[in-house]
C-alpha cells in the first residue's frame, strides 16, 4: 500500500496481519489489492518511491549488505530526488527501477478517493498514468520497465488486463512490511524477518523521517545475515507462471 505520504494508517483495516490474502478486499466496492507470490527459492525485496524524499538508511543497508531490490519509482519522486535517483542508477547490479506511475494516481475508475488519493477516474487517465511513469523511467535510465505497481496497490479489476495489454506485469505483494510507512521500526523488522520463500516484500523508501524505514533496514539486514536468498523481480525466470 502506498499511502506513505498520508497520515491515515492501514492498521485499522488489517489488524496487524503479516500477509495479505490472494485478493484482499478492495478499498471500496469491487476494488482489488493483488497479492503476488513467486514459485522460486528466495524472497523478493520491493520498495516503493512514492512522492516524497529518499531514505538513505534503507539504501545504505542494501548497498552494505549487497542486497538486490526492485524499486518502484514515480516520475514525481525521480524529479524531486535527483541525488537518490543517481545513487540507484549507479548500482544496476543491485537496483531494478520499475513503474509506480507518473503522479502516484491509483488506477481506479470513478471519483471515490483511495486512502485520500484522487483516483484516475477513467481508462484514458489510467493509461496516461501508467505510460507516463514508464516513459519517465525510460528517459532517466534508457531501459523500459516491465513491472507496474499501482499507487496504493489498489486497482479497478478492469484496469488489470488493460495494464497488462500495455506490456506490464502487475506487481502485487504478499508481505506488507510497513502499512504505508506508518508502523514502528520494531514491528516492521519483525514482519520482514517472518518472510519465507516465495514472498514479495513491499515497503517504502520515500519517508526518511519515519520510524518504519529503520525497521525495513534492520529486517532486511537480518534476513541477509540469516542466509535468506534475496532477489529482484527481474531475477524471476520469464517462463514462470505468476499467480496474481
Amino acid at each position: 500500500m502506498c499511502n506513505a505520504c498520508l497520515p491515515l494508517s492501514r492498521r485499522a483495516f488489517v489488524g496487524g496481519a503479516l500477509t495479505l490474502p490472494l485478493w484482499h478486499g478492495g478499498r471500496g466496492a469491487g476494488l482489488v489489492e493483488p497479492c503476488l507470490r513467486l514459485p522460486v527459492q528466495g524472497v523478493a525485496v520491493t520498495l516503493d518511491a512514492c512522492p516524497g524524499h529518499f531514505d538513505e538508511r534503507i539504501a545504505n543497508t542494501l548497498i552494505a549488505c549487497n542486497i538486490p531490490a526492485t524499486i518502484f519509482v514515480t516520475e514525481t519522486w525521480m524529479r524531486w530526488n535527483p541525488d537518490g535517483l543517481a545513487l540507484l542508477k549507479s548500482r544496476p547490479d543491485l537496483f531494478e527501477l520499475e513503474n509506480h506511475g507518473a503522479r502516484h494516481i491509483p488506477p481506479v475508475l470513478g471519483a471515490v478517493p483511495i486512502y485520500g488519493l484522487a483516483p484516475a477516474g477513467t481508462m484514458e487517465a489510467i493509461r496516461a498514468e501508467v505510460l507516463g511513469g514508464a516513459d519517465a523511467i525510460s528517459a532517466a535510465t534508457g531501459k523500459r520497465p516491465t513491472w507496474y505497481r499501482a499507487a496504493a496497490g489498489i486497482y479497478t479489476p478492469a484496469a488489470i488486463p488493460a495494464i497488462e495489454a500495455m506490456g506490464f506485469k502487475i506487481a502485487g505483494y504478499s508481505l506488507n512490511s510497513d502499512e504505508g510507512a506508518s508502523l514502528p521500526a520494531k514491528l516492521v523488522a519483525a514482519r520482514i524477518r517472518a518472510a519465507r520463500d516465495g514472498d514479495v516484500i513491499e515497503g517504502h523508501i520515500n519517508q526518511p523521517k519515519r520510524d518504519s524505514g529503520a525497521g525495513i533496514a534492520a529486517g532486511l539486514q537480518a534476513l541477509h545475515e540469516a542466509g535468506t536468498r534475496l532477489i529482484r523481480l527481474n531475477q524471476v525466470p520469464a517462463n514462470v507462471n505468476l499467480t496474481v
